[in-house]
């Protein structure tokens, strides 16, 4: 019975061996180094378990590194950006009614001129002839109403002889027929007489329009300015027609001009006259200029589908360093705000994040024993009137009141918030 347990013992550890690809050689003891052996690898498995877990662990122990700027106090300002044109606040085109020869141009470009100051003249020689013709005619004219004149005269004493020759006769003569006559011939000069001063009247009126035509061969300047372009050269034949000539461009004085720039529909709503402005030009660039809105206009313009509606700037020049013409970058302050609580717009943008799947305690049992799966981060849900401050480590949310922004600052009050205090405006986690 014994040898028969035996061998069954002897054939279990046979079987181990073979499993295990070793087998007993004759004389071998039992096979305890084997078990040895195998017991060792679970030990360094376990030793590596433990390793790998600890480095796991030490990955994922991170702390998040907050970014802040502290909330100043200062001014803001809100403006709109429009491009646009400078132009002389009044500019006259000077052309000619008359038609003839410029036999000469007295002024240049970038001359200085003054009101009724003669810019050009053109041949006068056939308008003197027109004036001479119209002097001859108007003389004329006055001969014969002088001439008329006369014969009024005569007639009428003719009359009054005849009438003082009846009454002393006691109208026996002269005859009815002489006194008519007489009346008619008196009616005739007097008819004469008028038709003399109507000619008279029209002759002075010819040489009077000839005379204005002879002083509009002078070409005057409406107003005080500049040239700013001279079209006419000596020679040159000058054309009247329906469409007048434009021989040169004046501007009124430059040392105050107007920036017409395009606003666009979106910025145009806060844009109103009296408001300040700044402006710069490619000539200077690093100069910054002064304005004041005094226009807006009602009337939109659309180019490239782009609706925009232009606003007149008015612009002090007395440098005269501003020339007409010149393009134009304006900003203009549709809000300023001063002495008021500025926080950066990444503080209000700022919100902490969160994760429901902290680091699970338990030691290196649980650590090596899988968990739940984590659930995905999720953002804290705030009121977007809140900016977060650090408090002992932790982020904490402080309500606010915002205003006005300009995009990079935004208006806040609030009875918790403060100049110099330190809001959050990101975070970075880093590991440890």
């Amino acid at each position: 019975m014994t040898n028969a347990n035996g061998s069954q013992n002897v054939q279990k550890q046979e079987d181990l061996m073979a499993l295990l690809g070793a087998r007993r050689r004759p004389g071998q003891k039992r096979p305890r180094r084997v078990l040895r052996w195998v017991g060792g690898l679970a030990v360094v498995a376990v030793l590596l378990a433990v390793v790998l877990a600890a480095m796991r662990s030490k990955a994922n122990e991170a702390t998040v590194r907050y970014q802040t700027e502290p909330i100043t106090r200062g001014t803001l300002r809100v403006t709109v950006s429009a491009t646009g044109n400078l132009q002389p606040i009044n500019k006259v085109d000077v052309g000619s009614e008359l038609s003839g020869l410029v036999e000469e141009v007295m002024v240049d470009d970038n001359d200085s001129v003054t009101k009724s100051q003669v810019l050009l003249r053109l041949d006068t020689s056939r308008l003197k002839d027109t004036i001479t013709r119209s002097e001859a005619t108007l003389a004329s004219a006055e001969a014969k109403q002088a001439e008329a004149s006369a014969s009024v005269q005569q007639s009428s004493a003719n009359l009054d002889r005849l009438r003082e020759v009846s009454r002393l006769s006691g109208g026996k003569v002269p005859s009815k027929t002489e006194m008519e006559t007489a009346e008619a011939t008196l009616a005739k000069a007097q008819a004469t007489l008028a038709s003399a001063k109507a000619a008279v009247n029209e002759a002075r009126a010819a040489l009077s329009s000839d005379e204005i035509n002879l002083s509009k061969a002078l070409i005057r300047s409406p107003i005080d300015g500049v040239v700013l372009k001279r079209s006419a050269e000596p020679g040159q034949t000058v054309a009247a027609s329906f469409q007048v000539a434009t021989l040169f461009t004046i501007a009124e004085d430059l040392r105050e001009m107007e920036l017409e720039v395009a606003v666009d529909e979106a910025d145009v709503g806060g844009v109103k006259a009296g408001q300040k402005a700044t402006f710069t030009v490619d000539a200077y660039p690093n100069r910054k200029y002064t304005a004041q809105v005094t226009r807006v206009a009602y009337g939109s313009t659309t180019s490239n589908n782009v609706v925009s509606y232009t606003t007149t700037l008015r612009v002090k020049n007395e440098d005269l360093t501003l020339r007409p013409g010149m393009t134009a970058t304006a900003e203009i302050a549709t809000v300023t705000a001063e002495n008021v609580l500025l926080v950066p717009n990444a503080a209000l943008r700022f919100t902490p994040a969160t994760s429901a799947g902290q680091q699970r305690s338990g030691g290196l049992l649980r650590s090596l024993m899988p968990g739940p799966p984590r659930e995905p981060e999720r953002q804290v849900k705030t009121d977007a009137q809140h900016v977060w401050v650090l408090r002992d480590g932790q982020a904490v949310a402080v309500e606010v009141r915002v205003g006005q922004t300009n995009g990079q600052h935004t208006e806040v009050a609030g009875g918790e918030v403060g100049e110099g205090m330190q809001v959050i405006t990101g975070a970075a986690s880093t590991s440890r």
